[in-house]
């Protein structure tokens, strides 16, 4: 992961675009190097304060995701949770835990929340318990996936652009209004055999025999296709929807690709993003992208369901799409001219937002534990329901 940490966790700059990005404001970022870029976007948040009993929330600047990520694999339960341990330890025993006992402390999580959520202590089990410790229940855990549970909260993946201001927001989606968009679907991934519930099979195979309207983007590990982002965008931008199945967790870092290069998402199901990224993305999921019934898409071909819809559809649907862009992005961590909202700033205001009316649920005399971080079945209802 060393070189991925570089230029604040963005990543190596892309030194060759080929004339598919634009300025300066693109990298190679990693998918889960979202804990770091969070981490050096808040070194340069406007509303920091050194006095913590001002302060209307607590970052907690832990890299869980690097941390388990050198562990995942290991049979040593002790090994994957030792850190975790260490640092609810230490937080608890600091005065601005007290407070709230740790209800307006925040965690960021470079990874899905299953990564932290191992629900047995045996060896053969996923994961960390870092998110089932007594002290972590009583916080906020943003990661780029949630789980049932309603202390945890989705926010996008890091995508390839980290612009430093609007206008270079504002030219990109000028760029993507105008783009020529020769294919109409397109889809870049690996076949994934061994996923029973995915479709990511028929799609590639439905994709082969369209005669040149479906563009395939293969990701086999084999192929580095989708290591270079030049590769990704050039794919996407030139397509009209985006099929975006499930792999190896509901989400995926290709939706947000997709939306950056005005691709309209296609979804097989809620989980992927309709039910996680609750403050980033519309409650009208209509609005900026289809959804297709799993079962359904394994009888029919996806083919004529797009070119079924109507191009005045098609042309809101995108617009809808691109007006998104600047909530699903991470601006340059060390821009000083940054003056747009990005996926860091609604992040932070859903988390100030939540803690917010836990505060006035103590000073009302409530129980600010009554459903923090129960787990919760009925979250992941489609459609969705807001926290």
């Amino acid at each position: 992961m060393c070189p991925y940490i570089e230029n604040l966790g963005m990543g190596p700059a892309v030194a060759d675009s080929r004339g598919v990005l634009l300025n300066n404001s693109w990298f190679r970022t990693n998918q889960f190097q979202l804990e770091v870029i969070f981490h050096n976007k808040m070194k340069q948040y406007k509303c920091l304060t050194n006095d913590s009993s001002l302060a209307s929330a607590i970052y907690v600047p832990y890299y869980a995701g690097l941390d388990i990520s050198q562990y995942l694999w290991s049979s040593n339960m002790s090994v994957r949770d030792a850190t975790a341990f260490d640092l609810v330890g230490w937080l608890s025993r600091r005065p601005e835990w007290r407070r709230m006992s740790g209800r307006d402390h925040f965690l960021v999580a470079g990874r899905i929340a299953w990564d932290f959520r191992r629900q047995a202590d045996d060896p053969s089990y996923w994961g960390s318990k870092l998110m089932f410790l007594p002290q972590s229940q009583n916080m906020t855990m943003l990661s780029v996936e949630s789980s049932v549970w309603n202390n945890d909260f989705a926010i996008p993946y890091p995508t390839y652009f980290h612009p430093s201001k609007g206008a270079e927001v504002a030219q990109w989606q000028d760029r993507m209004r105008k783009q020529e968009r020769k294919y109409l679907f397109a889809f870049a991934g690996a076949p994934r055999p061994e996923l029973e519930f995915t479709i990511r099979g028929e799609i590639i195979n439905q994709c082969l025999a369209s005669n040149g309207k479906c563009k395939l983007l293969n990701c086999s590990s084999s192929t580095n296709n989708c290591d270079d982002p030049v590769n990704v965008m050039k794919v996407f931008r030139s397509s009209v929807f985006c099929l975006q199945p499930r792999g190896d967790s509901y989400t995926r870092r290709s939706t947000f690709d997709s939306i950056l290069a005005g691709c309209i998402p296609v979804f097989f199901h809620s989980g992927t993003a309709y039910v996680q990224y609750l403050w980033h993305l519309p409650r009208d999921h209509t609005k900026y992208s289809v959804f297709i019934q799993l079962d359904e898409a394994k009888k029919v071909s996806i083919e004529p369901i797009l070119q079924s819809i109507p191009e005045n559809e098609v042309l809101a649907m995108r617009e809808e799409v691109i007006r998104l862009i600047p909530r699903m992005v991470y601006a340059d961590p060390r821009s000083k001219e940054q003056n747009f909202d990005d996926a860091f700033d609604v992040a932070i205001e859903g988390v100030l937002e939540r803690i917010g009316k836990v505060r006035k649920a103590i000073v009302s005399g409530g129980d600010p534990s009554i459903g923090f971080a129960e787990q919760n079945h009925q979250k992941f209802n489609f459609p969705r329901s807001d926290p």
